[in-house]
């Protein structure tokens, strides 16, 4: 499998005190990656992480991810273009090793083979889980909707039981 944007970087290139390193996408990318979201566009993706080995095997991330992409109105269909903001933190563990953890509030595990982690994927997927998944352009408002007023009572709706005794306190 060809991953639209891949950085893989070294495990053991990780120093434990900490190494920064941005990723950019380059046009290409972008535009392979609109694809796999299936967003008409994205005109530029940059991910800065701040990485940090805990162990010889497991990578601590603090990322900031910003993108500015175009989305799909719900409500209009119509694209308009949007800023994509995220911050988040994860760890990269040898796959086959991550947490049964279900604690939401836990960071998020991304398993990996070998020796080499991909910034890259991992930025990708930070996208994915950071586009909005219902995108409203700003200013689209939704119909209204038109309600006649003689309209008949839905189908499911249940008789009123007391209207059997209103009918019969009412003089004939």
């Amino acid at each position: 499998m060809t991953l639209e944007l891949s950085r893989p970087m070294l495990v053991d290139r990780v120093p434990s005190d900490g190494y920064a390193i941005t990723v950019t996408a380059t046009k290409a990318e972008c535009a392979a990656l609109a694809v796999r979201m299936g967003l008409p566009a994205i005109r530029s993706v940059t991910c800065a992480f701040r990485l940090k080995r805990e162990t010889d095997t497991k990578v601590f991330a603090e990322g900031r991810l910003r993108a500015r992409v175009t989305q799909t109105c719900v409500v209009s269909m119509e694209d308009f273009p949007a800023v994509v903001l995220d911050e988040f933190r994860v760890r990269f563990v040898p796959a086959g090793e991550e947490s049964d953890d279900e604690d939401p509030e836990s960071d998020d595990e991304i398993g990996y083979e070998g020796n080499a982690i991909d910034l890259g994927e991992a930025t990708a997927e930070q996208l994915g889980l950071a586009l909005e998944p219902y995108p409203r352009k700003p200013d689209a408002a939704l119909p209204e909707a038109d309600a006649a007023p003689d309209a008949p009572a839905e189908p499911d709706a249940k008789p009123n039981p007391f209207a059997v005794l209103a009918a019969l306190r009412k003089p004939r």
